[in-house]
């Protein structure tokens, strides 16, 4: 067969294997669906068209139950002393906990960092391959891939494979020339400047503390507390959200992880030592009487009397006389 090979006998067509065309066949669906090992932006699309309504009527005619809910929690806001990511480690498939570890917060480069949320395979991917030319920029041109730049690059991704079923809600947090930026890019090509962003499905929760906390004066201890406690408060409302709170803070010197705290630990910091809701800190409701909310989410109870109502609005008919 070695001396078939080197004179290239083998080649003629009475010479191949009976399988040959098989074994042809075999090679070239496999080099179509590695495509992207040589192309990264080139994925094997669906065998049919529009993913997105038509894979639910397949799997509903198969009768495959094939649930694509997920949840998360991640956060990030912009104050006096930089840029501030922080974000839970619960992985969830429908009602299923795949992973309490999950790193949610990706290094890009030493300036820039990226979340995830949505699907877990569609973020983690274009991730790698934001820092894969990430690193080819900076070796090409010398300098660092701005963040402008890389948000552009993941909505273009989102605009070819628009309608794909491709599920992803990022924020792009780092710090180049212009100083730091945030900014939230999503699959379906949304891209948009910040202050302050929460995505996910605690978000709702997370973003009421960060509205009544954030302060762009605040020095950087009340910024690492407040993204922990927002995370926290989101972690207790929202099943899907949970795990251990990583914290990261970008300013000029590049990024850093503040800490990784689990979600038993906060409770510990925010609400069972501090503000625990006990016999003694419970009013006439049965709520909290403490300003901080507490993981049961009860706040502190405030009335207004019919009295107050009455001398209010009388001042507001003085004036309008």
């Amino acid at each position: 067969m070695a001396l078939e090979g080197i004179c290239g006998v083998d080649r003629w067509p009475f010479m191949r294997r009976f399988d040959h065309l098989q074994t042809e066949w075999q090679k070239e669906q496999v080099r179509e669906a590695t495509s992207n090992f040589e192309n990264p932006y080139a994925l094997m699309a669906p065998p049919f068209e529009d993913p997105v309504e038509n894979l639910p009527k397949i799997l509903a005619h198969c009768g495959v139950k094939m649930d694509f809910a997920h949840g998360t929690t991640t956060l990030g806001f912009r104050y006096q002393g930089g840029v501030v990511l922080c974000a839970d480690s619960r992985a969830t498939s429908g009602q299923y906990i795949g992973s309490q570890t999950m790193k949610k917060i990706v290094e890009l480069n030493d300036y820039m960092l990226g979340t995830l949320a949505g699907g877990a395979a569609d973020c983690v991917y274009w991730d790698r391959v934001l820092a894969r030319d990430s690193r080819l920029h900076e070796l090409r041109f010398k300098r660092r891939l701005s963040v402008d730049a890389a948000a552009r690059m993941i909505v273009n991704i989102s605009a070819e494979y628009k309608g794909m079923g491709l599920v992803m809600g990022m924020m792009l947090a780092g710090y180049d020339d212009e100083g730091p930026k945030l900014i939230y890019v999503d699959s379906e090509g949304m891209r948009c400047h910040g202050n302050v962003f929460a995505v996910g499905s605690g978000s709702p929760y997370a973003l009421g503390v960060l509205d009544t906390g954030h302060r762009f004066t605040m020095t950087d201890q009340e910024a690492f507390d407040l993204a922990r406690r927002a995370i926290y408060h989101a972690t207790s409302k929202d099943a899907y959200s949970g795990g251990i709170v990583r914290l990261y803070h970008i300013n000029e010197k590049g990024w850093r992880n503040v800490s990784n705290t689990d979600c038993s630990e906060l409770y510990n910091v925010y609400c069972k030592d501090d503000h625990s809701c006990d016999d003694a800190g419970l009013g006439d409701a049965g709520c909290c009487i403490h300003e901080v909310p507490c993981a049961s989410g009860c706040q502190q109870k405030k009335e207004v009397t019919e009295n107050e109502v009455s001398v209010q609005v009388a001042a507001v008919t003085q004036e309008g006389n």
